[in-house]
């Protein structure tokens, strides 16, 4: 089996026989990611990809995010007071977040992002039952974008959905699981408990607690995903690429896999070419050590997810030859 491998999350976009047929050569692991799927769908999904002969499933679970829930579009101005809870509130400026959590030990001007286009907002008042909350900065409400509180909350490392879905899972015979938003050990004892024995476990680092815990919850997994788009909202953008570079070289040392995520084509999502910012990035990640590259948006709703996952072969095929080609055979530029 070769040693860098490509992860396509499937969506609208690629669960299509077409799409399977054009690549499965190319994939090593197909993702289901459960934040974007009700248990119906899965359901469906793995019976879709096991008509088509699709064996390397992985099961992405949702893990200890906070969400939106599913909501018309809507643009908030700045300084509108909003009102944030578990529960439905029949209010035209309230929002609903999933899963339940409790507010407890928040506090007021602490700082909450939702999604990644723009929309901030700021806690004035805290109560058992909702957070009042201003716009600091405007910005789309929309269905299913994380959330994200500037202050350390308790959640579950498993929701009721990703419970429910294992067992799924465990009936068509996956023995691929991901844990979304690794904090500690104790999530990742938690997953293996649910799971089939020899099952694989790739623990995702994208919380800064994941992050300081990262050598801890490398020794008990099979691989380790980096999540550069939830890392961002605990770690400084212009931080990233060190911390990239740190969690590789820990799993390295562990002879753990290590798989690089977000933003890798994210142009392609729309275009049918990548940049050559985008291009250094993949080249850069296999440099550092990346043993697999995860394509999310480009493939499950993008344009061209085909032409996404050709390009990274042939990425990771220019990688591999780097040395014979460059150093021995200049033609390889002509």
């Amino acid at each position: 089996m070769k040693s860098i491998r490509i992860i396509s999350t499937l969506g609208p976009s690629t669960l299509k026989s077409k799409f399977l047929k054009e690549t499965k050569k190319d994939i090593d692991i197909f993702r289901l990611n459960m934040s974007h799927l009700t248990l119906d769908e899965l359901i469906k999904n793995l019976k879709f990809l096991k008509k088509n002969k699709i064996k390397n499933i992985c099961l992405d679970t949702e893990g200890a995010q906070i969400r939106t829930v599913k909501t018309k579009k809507k643009y908030f101005k700045k300084k509108t007071k909003i009102i944030l809870s578990c529960k439905k509130i029949n209010n035209k400026n309230s929002i609903q977040l999933y899963p339940e959590f409790s507010f407890n030990g928040l506090k007021s001007k602490t700082k909450i992002s939702i999604g990644f286009n723009g929309l901030n907002l700021k806690i004035i008042k805290v109560d058992e039952k909702y957070l009042k909350c201003s716009v600091v900065e405007p910005g789309y409400l929309e269905s299913n974008k994380g959330v994200h509180l500037n202050s350390e909350t308790k959640l579950n490392p498993l929701t009721t959905k990703d419970i429910d879905a294992i067992k799924i899972a465990k009936k068509f015979n996956i023995k691929m699981f991901a844990l979304s938003f690794a904090n500690d050990p104790s999530d990742v004892y938690l997953i293996k408990k649910l799971i089939p024995k020899q099952s694989l476990v790739i623990s995702k680092i994208e919380t800064k607690k994941g992050f300081l815990n990262r050598k801890k919850i490398i020794k008990l997994s099979d691989a380790i995903l980096i999540d550069r788009g939830d890392l961002s909202r605990y770690i400084d953008i212009p931080k990233i690429p060190l911390a990239q570079r740190l969690i590789i070289n820990d799993a390295k040392k562990l002879n753990t896999k290590i798989f690089v995520a977000t933003n890798l084509l994210e142009t392609m999502i729309n275009h049918n070419e990548p940049t050559r910012a985008e291009s250094n990035d993949i080249y850069s990640s296999l440099e550092m050590g990346a043993n697999g590259l995860v394509l999310a948006a480009e493939t499950a709703i993008g344009k061209y997810p085909t032409q996404c996952v050709k390009f990274l072969k042939k990425s990771i095929d220019v990688f591999y030859k780097r040395k014979e080609h460059v150093l021995k055979n200049m033609n390889f530029f002509n």
